[in-house]
């Protein structure tokens, strides 16, 4: 049984055609197959972003093989693997980058290193084009996941550490998770645990903003801040009409202070 989607997630941007390239192997390999972008503007070679943003994303779509490239180890040690779900096959490096988003829909039950189905020759420097574009486009046509290679240990494959939120009274301590062209920081963290109106400094190393709680952008008048719980189920910094990341100049991974005002 094949895919009638391939889902695909990189950090190529838009001003080299390195997304068309892959998405050109796909078609000429399993032309029946619809490719869906999930974005291309991931963060150069952010792993933890694209994981998040992946993740955050496939509940909403089509059962599918989901290739996402997000590889600063290109051409090193590293492997190219297949990861199996129960709702989908997901290819790409193994750094961590697919795992959150297999779990989401519902774990990892195999693993295979893709040793089969290369472009030749293989560059050591696109990996997308070359290694995964096809065997994504293979398992679309119908391919077993377990005919791209050899059978993976699951305890061995590459895991990100997770995100550590502390949550104490009237404090609680998380990471940026990542921001998106809106300027909003989005945050590790689920919960607030404030009601809407109540006030929130919101601290990232030496900059800091005084924003409400809220449940909509507009909750803040224009140019102040705001906390939410975003469309993803995620603590988000906003400003209404503006940009939090600008403001904060939050990077994905960096330590961010609430202190809930009592």
């Amino acid at each position: 049984m094949g895919y009638d989607w391939v889902s695909f997630t990189t950090d190529y941007g838009l001003a080299d055609g390195f997304p068309a390239v892959c998405e050109g192997v796909i078609a000429r390999v399993a032309p029946h197959a619809r490719v869906l972008h999930v974005s291309h503007e991931v963060a150069r070679q952010d792993i933890r972003r694209g994981a998040a943003l992946l993740a955050q994303a496939v509940t909403y779509l089509p059962r599918a093989v989901h290739l996402a490239v997000v590889d600063p180890g290109v051409g090193t040690a590293r492997r190219p693997v297949a990861v199996v779900s129960p709702e989908g096959v997901f290819i790409g490096p193994d750094n961590g980058l697919l795992i959150p988003a297999a779990e989401v829909l519902g774990g990892v039950t195999a693993a295979y290193e893709i040793t089969e189905f290369y472009l030749q020759p293989v560059s050591a420097t696109f990996h997308g084009r070359d290694i995964f574009a096809p065997a994504a486009a293979n398992l679309a046509n119908g391919v077993s996941p377990a005919d791209l290679g050899p059978s993976i240990d699951l305890s061995e494959l590459i895991r990100l550490p997770a995100p550590v939120t502390t949550v104490e009274p009237g404090r609680i301590t998380t990471e940026v998770l990542g921001a998106d062209t809106y300027g909003n920081v989005q945050l590790a963290a689920t919960e607030l645990g404030a009601d809407p109106g109540a006030v929130v400094h919101a601290q990232v190393g030496d900059r800091s903003l005084e924003a409400v709680v809220g449940r909509t952008f507009a909750d803040a008048s224009a140019g102040s801040a705001v906390v939410l719980v975003d469309s993803a189920g995620q603590v988000a910094i906003a400003v209404n009409g503006g940009s939090a990341a600008a403001i904060l100049r939050a990077q994905p991974g960096d330590r961010v202070v609430l202190l809930l005002a009592g």
